[in-house]
């Protein structure tokens, strides 16, 4: 017996991958195909070696050669291999074929699954790690219809056989979590790492559907990723659909905004169209080929203690509703979140911030567990043509406004921030709206706590109709209590 390393798990005895694949083979109404293409066939191996297999395998195949696997499941328009398209492709066909072969009048009791991967393991000279998609569609009764799970991986490990065996442990993970925890895709998730350290493998993508899953919410789960460090980040579209970040950022120009959005305000609004309409005109990049990402870190979501879901659910939701793309990270200061982007586009980046945070960004205290200190962060931060964009602030007491010109950093700092100031890698957002600058959603999310009045005129249109029909940021409570 092994020991899992996530969480409330970390004690809890876990049943060995041979046990795992035993209670699965020893299952009599279990059966189904295998196909893997990119990595061996690791994970049919354990079931082929631990017994009784079968009642359980149909059918094992692996079209290495692509075209022979383009015979099969036909050539894709964009001519790659390891795509989530290819594998939806690989488990509606294999499914196809076990209902086609299989007579239900003579098995009225077997419940189907189809799993395949399509990955690309670690590169020759060793500067491509490797990734892969990994799925199941699967029933859970003889009659129902047909659910699936579909993930995507990073390898982390540098052995391309080390990262065939965490496979192959990763998808007797997966199938036996179908089968077995599908009441609670939380845990599902988290016992996706039994018997592998999250060092060795990355999941920072993945998509529950089907009628077993109708009540997830792959935002939620996307949040999990992160949560549980299985992951730094994850992201998801306006239709709440959880994205693969390489196939949204790939050679994008990049704006990011980072906040609390608790809620979301016209200020965060203004920040947003005003700096996007700068970066498209200063950089001269094409608005088709740029994407603008909410971001939201844990430490915002942990500012009140333990993340609340229901309150992540509701920034996210109030987001996705204005068609914003969100990214959930796991990264405390900015230098991480650029050095992020990098790994996947090498083109025009742009941060933008409130005047606070940029006065956080020249604290030194900020950068003390690095060796090189705040000069390593910077060297990070603005190793490329990057900017940020400052949204000016101002004074509720003096009326004084607040921007790159007069704002105020530590005094060991000064002559840091003049260099970056002057060398045009920080400028201030221009024709902002200043009737929106008292604005903050700290004071927003006060006045809906206390049931004051007027908070809705600060929200974007629609926003505070759905707090409202929602009842969220505990709107509802406060109603009850005026009743």
């Amino acid at each position: 017996m092994a020991v899992s390393i996530l969480g409330d798990r970390e004690f809890e005895k876990v049943p060995s991958i041979k046990n795992k694949v035993l209670r699965v083979n020893l299952n009599e109404n279990i059966y189904g195909t295998f196909a893997e293409i990119g990595a061996g066939q690791e994970t049919v191996r354990h079931f082929f070696r631990a017994g009784g297999a079968s009642g359980t395998i149909a059918k094992a195949m692996s079209a290495y050669d692509k075209d022979f696997s383009d015979a099969i499941y036909g050539i894709e328009d964009d001519g790659r291999y390891v795509t989530e398209k290819r594998l939806k492709k690989m488990l509606s066909h294999e499914m196809k074929l076990i209902e086609d072969r299989i007579s239900r009048y003579k098995q009225p009791n077997k419940i189907f699954f189809s799993y395949a991967n399509t990955v690309a393991t670690i590169d020759f000279a060793k500067k491509f790690k490797g990734h892969g998609w990994v799925g199941i569609k699967f029933q859970i009764s003889p009659d129902g219809d047909f659910n699936e799970i579909i993930l995507h991986v990073r390898f982390h490990e540098n052995d391309a056989r080390l990262q065939q065996l965490t496979l192959g442990t990763l998808g007797v993970n997966l199938i036996y979590g179908a089968f077995y925890k599908h009441d609670n895709p939380k845990h599902l998730l988290r016992y996706l790492y039994d018997h592998i350290d999250k060092d060795q493998i990355e999941i920072d993508t993945i998509n529950f559907s089907g009628p077993q899953f109708e009540e997830v919410d792959n935002r939620l789960m996307s949040l999990q990723l992160v949560k549980n460090g299985m992951t730094e980040a994850v992201m998801f579209d306006p239709k709440g659909n959880n994205i693969l970040p390489a196939a949204i950022l790939y050679k994008k120009n990049v704006l990011a905004l980072r906040g609390s959005f608790r809620p979301v305000t016209k200020v965060n609004m203004d920040m947003y169209e005003k700096s996007l309409a700068m970066f498209l005109d200063a950089n001269r990049v094409n608005e088709k080929k740029t994407e603008v990402i909410f971001e939201i870190t844990l430490s915002n979501l942990r500012a009140e203690g333990e993340i609340d879901e229901e309150d992540f659910m509701a920034r996210a939701r109030l987001l996705c509703s204005l068609g914003q793309t969100v990214m959930i990270s796991n990264f405390k200061e900015y230098y991480k979140v650029v050095e992020y982007f990098s790994n996947y586009t090498k083109e025009r980046m742009g941060l933008v911030m409130g005047v606070n945070n940029l006065i956080d960004v020249f604290d030194a205290g900020y950068y003390r567990h690095l060796s090189g200190g705040i000069l390593e962060a910077f060297g990070k931060l603005f190793f490329k043509d990057l900017k940020v964009y400052l949204y000016p602030m101002m004074s509720k007491k003096t009326g004084e406004l607040t921007t790159s010109e007069n704002l105020k950093v530590h005094p060991r700092m000064k002559e840091l921030y003049k260099f970056f100031k002057y060398n045009g890698k920080v400028v201030d957002i221009e024709n902002y709206d200043p009737s929106i600058s008292n604005i903050f959603s700290r004071e927003v999310l006060q006045m809906i706590a206390d049931g004051k009045q007027g908070w809705e005129q600060m929200l974007p249109e629609g926003v505070a109709e759905m707090i409202k029909s929602r009842q969220q940021f505990g709107y509802k409570s406060i109603e009850v209590e005026n009743k």
